[in-house]
């Protein structure tokens, strides 16, 4: 029962927020909007059981969406995108074509012969999803990904001026 509460919840929050997004006069606005709406989303694949995908796009969301509005600071000749500006263009076009989606796929839920399912959820959804993705090669995969993000810290640490050992090299100038 808490389940369903929670998905309905994050589910109005996501549409209404999504709704914002083209609702608000600022970018700044709309960015904060975008993130709520992803949020839920995220908050909706934790629902379903899959524990590290959800907190995958949680942190990923969140990352991308700090980085937009550190870009929106930099580049925008409006200041933090505070500044009042229209977020929606092309009205009438895009309420047509909105319309003629969403008939075209209500259409295609309503007369399609959707199977029966069979069998029964996996015990592990996340172990499940592994394997569907990876196959037989997920601790190759595993492994792989700690080499490259071992590769990637070793990369950074040698190349910084000061070197490995952090100590200053004869003939490297500050």
């Amino acid at each position: 029962m808490l389940t369903d509460v929670v998905f309905w919840v994050l589910a109005v929050v996501a549409v209404a927020a999504g709704v914002l997004v083209f609702r608000v006069d600022s970018m700044a606005r709309a960015t904060y909007a975008l993130l709520t709406a992803l949020l839920c989303g995220g908050g909706e694949v934790l629902l379903l059981g899959l524990d590290y995908l959800g907190v995958v796009i949680v942190l990923m969301m969140t990352i991308e969406m700090a980085l937009m509005a550190v870009f929106m600071v930099m580049f925008m000749m409006n200041p933090a995108g505070l500044m009042p500006m229209s977020m929606v263009h092309n009205t009438r076009g895009a309420a047509v074509i909105c319309g003629l989606v969403f008939a075209a796929l209500a259409t295609g839920i309503l007369v399609t012969d959707w199977p029966d399912r069979r069998g029964a959820p996996p015990a592990d959804p996340t172990k499940a999803l592994g394997m569907s993705l990876m196959g037989p090669q997920m601790l190759t995969m595993m492994t792989l990904g700690m080499a490259l993000f071992a590769t990637i810290v070793g990369t950074v640490v040698l190349a910084t001026r000061r070197g490995r050992y952090d100590v200053d090299r004869p003939g490297v100038s500050r």
